[in-house]
């Protein structure tokens, strides 16, 4: 019978013996991940195209209107408007960001990676789903902030920039209803498919092919249905929010158009809540299922 001929060779793996991070610390890699994502960051210059492009508009619509108040001497747009106006690129952003956050991770296979290190499975999403809105606040808040300091150096004493600042305050918190609504429907549409394009196409669809349902309700022949249509899109729903809570900062021409709530912008509110709730356990729910697998 042959002798044995195989060699062990020491190529010199050792164990590793330094600190191990645990769950704070992954969590917290995978929110700036996400953020620095979402900008193009890490990525390639082409990723980059998109994300730029829209900042780069928001940042001159922001400049161009410090610059017109600063001329004639009076606000052109409060910080709550220029979130109102803006909304329709947060739509096209969200379709770009949300499926470069989880359809990527979706179609290469990498969760379970994810998942072997000590990181609950509601973290993963969670973390996602916190960078997204954290892209959307900065992308709609850091004009308003623009905005701001241009009212502030113009400003007519210390009294006039607190004022400044009491309106831009609230602005910021709308700011934040759309960044919460906007990525907590965009994120549970792109966790559904590794696609990127599927994903893209099925969260514009849903922001706005809900926009005719506004406007069949709006026209019905009942006052209630009138009132309760913007409850029917997210975005409609965001503004019907802002309507509600901050009527004096986004209704400054009471013959602008604007929609009748009436006895229901408390609703408004509720419904908001109920579909971020709704929106955060379904992805929640869709990342336990893929967990299993």
């Amino acid at each position: 019978m042959p002798e044995p001929t195989g060699v062990i060779h020491d190529i010199g793996y050792q164990r590793y013996t330094g600190p191990r991070l645990g769950r704070r610390q992954v969590f917290g890699a995978l929110y700036l991940h996400g953020v620095r994502t979402t900008f193009g960051f890490g990525r390639s210059a082409k990723a980059k195209i998109f994300p730029w492009l829209v900042v780069g508009i928001v940042i001159m619509v922001a400049g161009a209107v410090t610059a017109i108040s600063s001329q004639i001497g009076e606000s052109v747009m409060t910080y709550a408007q220029f979130a109102d106006a803006m909304s329709w690129l947060v739509i096209f952003f969200v379709a770009v960001a949300a499926p470069e956050l989880v359809s990527r991770d979706l179609r290469s296979g990498v969760l379970p990676l994810y998942f072997s290190r000590p990181l609950p499975r509601a973290d993963y999403p969670l973390a996602k789903l916190l960078a997204l809105v954290t892209a959307l606040w900065l992308l709609l808040g850091a004009p308003q902030l623009l905005m701001f300091l241009g009212a502030a150096f113009t400003a007519d004493g210390m009294r006039a920039v607190w004022d400044e600042l009491l309106d831009l305050l609230p602005g910021l918190l709308y700011a934040g209803l759309w960044a919460v609504v906007f990525a907590a429907v965009g994120l549970l549409v792109a966790s559904l498919t590794g696609k990127r394009a599927f994903a893209a196409g099925g969260i514009v669809a849903v922001f706005l092919m809900t926009t005719p349902i506004v406007g069949i309700l709006s026209i019905l022949p009942a006052e209630a249905a009138n009132q309760l249509a913007g409850v029917a899109s997210p975005s409609t729903l965001v503004q019907g929010v802002g309507i509600w809570a901050l009527r004096d900062l986004l209704i400054t021409d009471e013959n602008a158009g604007i929609p009748d709530l009436g006895p229901f912008g408390p609703v408004y509110a509720l419904v908001a809540v109920a579909l971020v709730a709704a929106c955060v356990a379904l992805l929640l729910a869709r990342y336990r299922k893929v967990a299993a697998r």
